[in-house]
């Protein structure tokens, strides 16, 4: 069921959406499945694929063939992948193109952005603060604080102790 009135459930307005997609979104749309080792190793599921990684085709005609990325081809949603060709009826060969989704991502090329992303230091999800109503409660601020009741009795109490610490210096 869908609670978001701004999110559609209309297929065709999905697939509009997908295949008009902005340059800036196309990247993470085309992630592939990690190799178990490298899901182990970096505590992720999937990563947009890149040019020059080691993927092994795990679906369709190809399944099996393993080789390097040669093209990451965003404007058709495909990869290129080295030895997975086609000969055409002309003689030439021509390269395949294969599904980001199809394919799982055996070796990974490291750049210094996947290096940032795939840092443990970066990965690990921060503390997220209490909230009440909305509001993000500050350090040393309490839930019985916010209650009109309590921040009555917290002044009453905070009014007698400087009291006390008034006669103190009084008397002294």
């Amino acid at each position: 069921m869908k609670f978001n009135p701004r999110v559609s459930i209309d297929r065709s307005k999905n697939r509009k959406k997908h295949f008009q997609a902005p340059a800036h979104l196309r990247p993470k749309i085309m992630s592939a499945k990690l190799s178990k080792e490298l899901r182990d190793k970096y505590k992720k599921r999937a990563l947009p694929v890149k040019k020059d990684d080691e993927v092994s085709i795990i679906r369709g005609t190809f399944k099996g063939r393993e080789g390097k990325v040669v093209r990451c081809y965003r404007k058709k949603w495909v990869l290129h992948i080295e030895r997975v060709n086609r000969d055409k009826a002309s003689g030439t060969t021509v390269p395949v193109g294969i599904a980001a989704t199809n394919v799982q991502i055996t070796k990974l090329k490291m750049d210094q952005d996947r290096k940032r992303k795939l840092d443990p230091k970066n990965a690990e999800p921060k503390a997220r603060k209490p909230r009440v109503k909305g509001r993000v409660l500050f350090p040393g601020e309490d839930l019985i604080q916010r209650t009109p009741r309590a921040r009555a009795q917290q002044k009453k109490a905070n009014n007698l102790s400087q009291a006390k610490a008034d006669a103190m210096d009084t008397s002294k």
